[in-house]
Parts: structure tokens; sequence; C-alpha cells
């Protein structure tokens, strides 16, 4: 990756921020003042937090633990542009020590007795299930609000997202504290799903870009590890993904039994009585109580280890729904990057015919691509079944953005 320089003036900034502000408008479709002055003002603030790895990496106070974090960082920043071939531009390339836990707080929402998300309509992003608010109570507030509706939501952090490349003249995505820490194989993953949304990104679709961006961190991180990580990390990656497809599992499993159920009363749901409702309610309960004791199975087999405790607690509707949308395509995208011979260049090119195509016809063109997966797409799988790791707190969200 070649080497960022960047000198700004007082008077550049003075020109750049109102235009930050300009654009995050335009890129949020903000529904109200409110709620567009939270998300200006929380993104300048990190931006403005963020300074130079090089300088952190010169400065005597910074933690040597650090320091191998945001060194590390830049190794699989030039890998991702040389292995890759993930965008080459500013984005992290600066870090910012935020303070806090998460960058933005996501809401979703779904009905009792669907898993179909609420969604919010942007200029730019296109319709998605979530909205994000740089201030955990005003996101636990919006949740409140759609809970009094009648809606299943779930609050949670994300440690991460991406401005699609649209803020690079201004310095690009920056390394965050709220994921530097993470594992090294983590940490791979996280930034590739993040890098893979600056390549495409198709307006109102989640699923396809999510999916597309989990493959790509996948793949990506795989190839890290075997070529550039040392045993002890491909272990400890190993040991985190095993957990994380469990779950990915026992999610999957009871979306499906869900779904059944669902699709079985649709028109009982528009037309309730309360016969039906019951029979729904209780079939309901039992699904959810049926995926806890799995759980609690599944829990036992890694010696009580409670890094999903939080999460399966408040499962619902709106957490099941909004963890789908970063799964469901990525066995196509795996299998669409066998058939191109792992090569990453055609991949993408393939990927960006996909994106051409309507919605329905991108779901069939890769529910294909996954029937006529070759032994180098299984292979892929299965070492990356072997060879990864997640962290528990961004199994759902990383890149996740």
């Amino acid at each position: 990756m070649k080497p960022i320089t960047s000198v700004t003036t007082n008077w550049q900034r003075a020109i750049k921020w109102p235009l930050v502000a300009a654009l995050l408008y335009a890129l949020s479709g903000c529904t109200s003042m409110g709620y567009y002055w939270q998300s200006v003002s929380g993104h300048v603030q990190m931006m403005r937090a963020a300074k130079p790895v090089d300088d952190w990496l010169a400065d005597t106070q910074t933690l040597p633990a650090l320091k191998d974090k945001l060194a590390l960082s830049q190794r699989l920043r030039r890998f991702s542009v040389t292995e890759l071939h993930l965008p080459d531009n500013p984005s992290y390339t600066r870090y910012a020590d935020l303070q806090r836990s998460a960058v933005v707080w996501n809401v979703v929402a779904a009905p009792a007795y669907s898993l179909t998300l609420n969604t919010w309509c942007f200029p730019v992003a296109g319709c998605v299930g979530y909205r994000g608010y740089f201030d955990q109570a005003q996101a636990q507030a919006e949740g409140d609000r759609l809970r009094d509706q009648g809606l299943e939501v779930s609050v949670y952090g994300v440690p991460a997202y991406s401005t699609l490349g649209w803020m690079n003249w201004a310095g690009g995505d920056p390394l965050l504290s709220t994921f530097i820490k993470q594992p090294e194989g983590e940490l791979a993953r996280l930034i590739f799903h993040e890098l893979s949304h600056q390549v495409l990104y198709v307006s109102g679709d989640t699923m396809f870009n999510e999916s597309f961006a989990t493959a790509v961190e996948r793949l990506g991180s795989q190839r890290w590890l075997a070529t550039h990580a040392d045993q002890a990390a491909r272990d400890q990656y190993a040991l985190y993904d095993s957990r994380r497809q469990a779950i990915k599992a026992l999610a999957s499993q009871t979306r499906a039994e869900l779904k059944q159920i669902y699709q079985r009363d649709e028109d009982a749901i528009k037309n309730p009585s309360t016969a039906t409702s019951d029979r729904m309610a209780k079939e309901k309960a039992q699904a959810m109580l049926q995926l806890s004791q799995r759980y609690a199975v599944l829990k036992e087999s890694w010696g009580g280890y409670t890094g999903y405790d939080g999460w399966m607690a408040r499962a619902n509707n709106a957490s099941l729904g909004a963890q789908a949308a970063y799964d469901e395509l990525v066995p196509g995208f795996e299998a669409l990057f066998a058939r191109e011979g792992g090569d990453w260049q055609r991949f993408f090119a393939a990927v960006r015919k996909l994106s051409e195509l309507s919605r329905d016809q991108r779901r069939i063109a890769l529910g294909s691509s996954a029937e006529k997966s070759t032994p180098l797409a299984n292979h892929s799988l299965n070492n990356h079944n072997q060879t990864s790791t997640n962290n528990p707190q961004v199994a759902f969200v990383a890149g996740q953005n």
C-alpha cells in the first residue's frame, strides 16, 4: 500500500467539516433535526479524535500493547490491498480513542410474529433494517418508542461502521478503540469486512451487502492466518470461530422454526382471533425455549464459556432477523469465489455483475452458486472452521457496520 500523506490547513478544516455535515445529512436522510444533529456531531467528533497511526507509534505515551495492535493493523491494511485487492485509500491509517465500548448503537425492530425487520429509508444507503445512534441513551429511547408500538426490539453496540468510501477525502474511516484490542484474526476479519463495503454497496439490499462483506472477511482472514499468522493466532481464531458458527447454526435453526410458525398462520396474523393468537404465542414460546435449551447444551460443551449469554438472553425476532442479514447469502458468495478460481479481482467483477440484477435475481443466482459449490469452496469453508476465531461481542455486527 502506498504511503498516505496529508497536509491540512486550518482554513481547509473550516471548509471540510461543513461539507462533512452536508454529506452525512445526505447519507443519513435524517427524519428529524435531532437525529440529523446527533449523526453529524457524533461522526465529526470521531473524525477529529483520529490522528495518523504513525503519530501514535512515535508517541512515547502510547502503551506498547496498543503500538503492537496499530502496527499489526497497518500490516493487515497492506495485505488487504496487495493480496485481497481491497481499496487502497486513507481508511484505517488513523486511530481514535473513543473511550467508550461502541462507536454507535443500532436499533432493530420486528413485529411480534415476523422476522422481517422494520426499515428506515435513506438517500444513499437506501432502506435498511437498522437505525444508528452515537448516544446509547438515545438508542434506548428509540427502542422504547418502538416497543410501545408493539414491536420486538434489539439495541446493540457496534464496534465499527463504514462510510462507503465517501469520507476518504477527509481521512477515511479510522481504526477505533472499540475494536483495536481484538485478537489478530478478529482484527483482520473486521478490517476486511469494512473495506469490502467500499468495493461494492447496493442501495437498499442489506442482506446482499452484509453477506458479501462477511464472505470477504472469512475468505480474507483465512488467507491472512494461513500465510502470515503464527500457530497461536490460528488456534485462537479457530476457537472463537467454532463458537461463532455454532451460535449461528442455533440461530438459523430457530429462524427456520419461527418462519414455519409465522408463514403457516400468515392469514391469522392479518386477521387475528384469540384462539389463533394464543396458539401462535405458545408455538413461538416453545421455539424460543428450545433455543435456550440447545444453547445450554452447547455452553456445557464449551466448558461454561459465557460470551454469548447476553445475546441469547435477549434473543427475539429483531435480533434473529438482524443476524440473518450477515449470513444468509454467504455460502453463495463463497461458492462464487471458488468458481472464479479464488481470484479476487474476478470475484469482485462477478459480484458487480450480480449487483446489476434485481433483488430476486440476485437471491436466485447466489442460491445456484451455493448449490454448484466446487471442492475448492468446500475446502475454504472447512479450513475456515478449523482456523478461525471471533469475539462474541461483535459476532453479529462486525464490519458489521
